[in-house]
């Protein structure tokens, strides 16, 4: 979710395969740029049910229900899929779902939001700034083997433990509180840029975000649920930026395709998906959105 123009926005759609009068869900609303493209292919039959955790993102959907009847918003993460869908009687009666990950523009761009090391703000990181623990309070709280271990396997950075023991040097002379201070500890802990092309504190502010808002686990949690409210026929499709996302969705899509037997002796179930496909983003879109360059769109139909 990179950027105020919607990436893979036609890819998208079309992998939704969308009906006039179809009910589809955005996961991730962000600003709105998927769902209001996906509004315009529905009839005024069609529904579309919104979700985000982030009271910003909650009140620009809130605004668009003014005049759009069609419009639905649902003020939470999209871990409770399954349980909102429920409580609106939605179950097995959903065209299609989407997913645009990770970070939005308007939160990158807002330095009272924490997420960027090139604005100086709070240390936030938070989708939703009013619940959970800031990444100022996880680098306070955190043991140097999570925090290796954390930087190592969510922003596969090869300075971890350089990094996890300069953090906790740091903090045991004053609370590390702001994006350019950790930043320029994390520069300092490896020594400096040396001509790298990135910031070095690109991996490590990945890292800590997804830590933080428990983004791989939720990712995990909710794609099982997807194809649970998804009517025989609807379909699934998600947009991720970075390999560790991308990883969880082909694996579980490539699992629910061609599901193992429960033991040598018995039958195999049958398949949950089919038609698991596969699009990038192509360099005339990565020149127009550069953030948009690492995308990668998954799509699969549920089995009747």
């Amino acid at each position: 979710m990179l950027s105020h123009e919607s990436v893979l926005l036609d890819a998208s759609l079309d992998a939704l395969n969308i009906r006039g009068d179809g009910v589809y869900v955005d996961a991730t609303f962000g600003r709105g740029g998927h769902s209001k493209a996906l509004l315009e292919r529905l009839d005024d039959a069609g529904r579309l049910v919104v979700f985000d955790q982030d009271p910003e993102a909650q009140a620009v959907a809130q605004g668009w229900m003014r005049q759009e009847a069609r419009l639905a918003l649902e003020p939470f993460n999209f871990s409770h899929l399954y349980k909102s869908i429920e409580a609106r009687g939605l179950i097995g009666q959903i065209d299609g779902i989407l997913f645009d990950l990770g970070v939005s523009s308007p939160q990158l761009d807002d330095a009272q939001r924490g997420f960027s090391f090139g604005k100086d703000g709070p240390l936030d990181m938070r989708m939703n700034p009013l619940a959970g623990f800031s990444a100022a309070d996880w680098v306070a709280h955190t043991s140097y083997d999570d925090m290796r271990r954390v930087l190592r396997e969510y922003g596969e950075e090869n300075n971890a433990g350089r990094i996890a023991r300069a953090i906790e040097r740091a903090r045991e002379q004053a609370p590390i509180t702001t994006t350019l201070q950790l930043a320029e500890l994390i520069e300092r802990a490896v020594g400096g840029r040396r001509g790298k092309r990135i910031h070095p504190a690109t991996r490590s502010f990945q890292a800590i975000r997804i830590a933080v808002n428990r983004e791989l686990d939720v990712l995990a949690e909710v794609l099982p649920q997807a194809l649970d409210v998804l009517r025989p026929g609807g379909r699934l499709a998600v947009i991720s930026f970075h390999s560790l996302e991308d990883r969880i969705v082909k694996q579980f899509l490539r699992a629910q395709a061609r599901p193992p037997a429960p033991d040598p002796v018995s039958p195999a179930p049958p398949a949950r998906v089919r038609q698991v496909t596969r699009r990038l983003c192509d360099e005339a879109e990565a020149q127009r959105n550069p953030r948009a360059r690492s995308a990668v769109l998954r799509w699969a139909e549920k089995c009747a």
